[in-house]
């Protein structure tokens, strides 16, 4: 596809001898297309050339003027000034017929890049704690590191996911002296993480009322780490038990883990961030811990406790240095609530004082805000609504199938249907915002086939199939001038931005920026459909209208499934 951006910075760039890289880096689309498909701000070059932004813009206008037999200026119909910018409007035909026979020729690969090409990204999300089902708070982390995941992937990178597991420690290790104390009273046959996470919580009410309560889990912990058979296997069968646990949820979201090491995989690896430390005179005794001291206003790092036993960071440092080693990653992401911001400024400061500088500028936390219930109330077990995620989507699934029974009670494979209506209309309500504002949980709005979410988008691509159904044959080609109306425009212009829009959400870690661009391309799909005929009498008309509908299907399928999203054919 022609880069419009690039022949525009190579035309002013000419006229005004300037650097076309830079110019190009400047070029803005408008979001009135009343604008331009296409803006230079002038502005940016009023320091350098030391003049004001609409005399910058005028003067490059007449020397564009002077260009007009040079070849790229046959793909612009005009170009005027506004203020301080030069706005070019785009040859709407020559556009039409480029965007979507690029993306007829390229199909699944439309919209893709190369930019990660040869370069590898750790993404480390979801990573729960064991001996728990995954509950609605492990929603978030789950289903934007799975989108960035997929993001990544389709920019080329090499992309490995980590489920950094919360498998060690006191948490656990309640869990396996309540396990002991009353394993006899409970049946661990049918659904055995139901009984685990039982006893934990009866652990914890025990301990409350009574703390010497506590010496059982410690008497755990330390047959845990002094490698007690008993123990370890008791350990393991709950790891494993939780995986697989968790699995069904991943199997519907489509996530993908290349990697389940978590906290216990790394306490052999421990003592090399420590003496690092040491060697380098970074570890300072602060009340009796052992810290690292950070710059500007950021609290100490604890690496040490005043009881000589390691923390989160130093667990944290440790996967980071086994992920140099095992990777040579070129970003390593970590998919994480707000709340550890603090933490994780923490850790790669100290990675980079270590002498990882470059690596710890290539690591970055992905922040993302909290789930609320339609009262604007934190979703937590306190308040009892913290439903597992199991029992979350089973709930969005079968009110979607409700819904399919009373509007199309006929329709073949009703239940898969339900279930990618249902997991999609869950998934896109977490992505429809930016990640770091809060979600609000309601399920009047997230099953709605009309408002902005998941269900209007999939029955937006269904419609594009239906409509494709009722033609006898695909047209291989088309006359694209044909397509001869603003609505028709708007909806090519949107696509010819695919690609653009895939590659931001990728560098920004941002999934929020697709779904918001697939409801515009939704809606003007819509405005085109209700205005105009796509099934009529004139042949040619018919052909350039089913093309470009079979190519907007297509960008909508491709654009939900980035986000995690899958799409039926009937609804």
């Amino acid at each position: 596809m022609i880069d419009y951006k690039e022949k525009i910075a190579l035309i002013i760039g000419k006229s005004m001898s300037l650097d076309s890289n830079e110019i190009k880096s400047f070029i803005e689309v408008p979001t009135n297309t009343e604008m331009g498909d296409y803006a230079f701000p002038c502005f940016r070059l009023a320091k350098e050339l030391k003049k004001a932004p609409p005399i910058i813009a005028k003067e490059i206008k007449e020397h564009l003027d002077e260009l007009s037999n040079v070849e790229e200026m046959s793909l612009f119909d005009k170009y005027e000034v506004v203020g301080g910018y030069l706005n070019f409007f785009v040859d709407k035909y020559s556009y039409i017929k480029d965007v979507i026979n690029e993306a007829l020729d390229k199909g699944e690969d439309f919209g893709k890049n190369t930019k990660g090409d040869g370069k590898t990204v750790v993404i480390d999300y979801s990573s729960p704690n064991i001996a728990k089902a995954l509950h609605i708070g492990h929603l978030r982390s789950t289903v934007i590191g799975n989108s960035i995941y997929k993001l990544n992937e389709f920019n080329g990178y090499k992309v490995v996911g980590v489920n950094h597991l919360g498998d060690w420690g006191m948490g656990i290790c309640r869990t396996i002296a309540g396990y002991l104390l009353w394993k006899d009273e409970y049946d661990f046959s049918n659904d055995p993480i139901k009984p685990i996470l039982e006893i934990y919580v009866r652990y914890n009410r025990i301990e409350k009322d009574d703390p010497d309560f506590k010496s059982h889990a410690v008497e755990a912990l330390k047959r845990l780490e002094a490698g007690d058979e008993e123990i370890v296997k008791i350990w393991k069968w709950i790891v494993d038990l939780t995986i697989e646990n968790n699995k069904k949820v991943y199997g519907l979201l489509g996530c993908k883990f290349d990697s389940y090491n978590g906290e216990a995989f790394y306490n052999d690896k421990m003592d090399r961030v420590i003496n690092e430390l040491n060697a380098k005179g970074l570890l300072v005794e602060s009340e009796g811990a052992k810290v690292v001291m950070m710059d500007e206003d950021i609290p100490p790092c604890m690496i040490l406790t005043s009881q000589g036993t390691t923390i989160y960071a130093t667990r944290d440092l440790a996967a980071l240095l086994y992920r140099i080693d095992t990777y040579n990653f070129d970003k390593c992401l970590y998919v994480v609530a707000a709340e550890q911001t603090l933490h994780f400024k923490q850790v790669f400061e100290t990675l980079s004082k270590m002498g990882y500088e470059e690596y710890a500028k290539r690591c970055e936390h992905i922040p993302f805000g909290l789930v609320l219930d339609s009262d604007g109330q934190k979703m937590g077990s306190r308040k009892g609504n913290a439903t597992t995620l199991e029992e979350l989507f089973k709930e969005s699934i079968d009110k979607s199938l409700k819904i399919i029974e009373d509007k199309n009670p006929d329709l073949e494979n009703k239940e898969d249907v339900a279930k990618m209506v249902g997991v999609g209309a869950v998934v896109f309500n977490d992505l429809a915002n930016s990640r770091i504002k809060d979600e609000v949980f309601d399920w009047n709005q997230i099953l709605n086939f009309n408002g902005e979410t998941g269900p209007y988008l999939q029955y937006t691509y269904v419609r594009t199939r239906s409509i494709l159904r009722n033609i006898e044959k695909m047209p291989e080609n088309a006359d694209f001038s044909k397509i001869n109306n603003k609505e028709g425009y708007e909806v090519t212009r949107l696509i010819g931005s695919f690609g653009d829009i895939i590659s931001s959400a990728c560098d920004k870690n941002e999934p929020s920026i697709l779904s918001r661009y697939l409801l515009d391309l939704a809606k003007a799909f819509s405005r085109f459909y209700n205005e105009h005929h796509i099934i009529c009498d004139d042949k040619d008309v018919q052909d350039a209208n089913v093309l470009l509908t079979f190519v907007t299907g297509n960008v909508i399928k491709k654009g939900l499934m980035l986000l995690g999203i899958s799409c039926p054919e009937k609804m």
